[in-house]
């Protein structure tokens, strides 16, 4: 049985997706967040309009749409940073955007001067299993 997200979470979850909204016109079909230790994930599913999907689809276009937003994170993140430090009572030291091309999912991470790899799963993992052991069975199913 999945775990029910905080409310810090939720909370964090609606104040990007309203930071999205104003910042390209385009509500996200959903929003994730993720914290650990010092650091804060958010991921905004189906992030990109048609047209952006459309250039995305060249090398060249989904370069461009991947430097058009980081570029428009970076000069607008002021006030979701100051919105998570409303919620969470802890200041954003660093914050940085990431865009998938190739399915519209634009992910921010706020950390703490660290290095952070983001991996997007084909689908979600459900808690009970992700509670378990996993396998380390190279030969195992995907």
């Amino acid at each position: 049985m999945e775990q029910p997200p905080s409310l810090m979470a939720q909370r964090i979850a609606q104040a990007a997706r309203v930071f999205e909204e104003q910042r390209t016109g385009l509500v996200p079909k959903s929003v994730s967040v993720v914290q650990s230790d010092s650091t804060l994930v958010i991921t905004l599913h189906g992030a990109l309009s048609p047209a952006e999907q459309a250039l995305a689809q060249s090398p060249a276009g989904a370069a461009q749409m991947q430097e058009f937003h980081r570029e428009l994170f970076a000069s607008a993140s002021e006030t979701l940073r100051q919105e998570i430090k409303r919620i969470t009572g802890v200041e954003v030291r660093e914050a940085a955007a990431e865009i998938e091309p190739s399915t519209g999912t634009v992910v921010a991470v706020f950390t703490t001067g660290t290095v952070v790899q983001v991996f997007l799963l084909a689908r979600s993992i459900p808690a009970d299993t992700w509670n378990a052991s996993g396998s380390d069975d190279p030969k195992r199913p995907a």
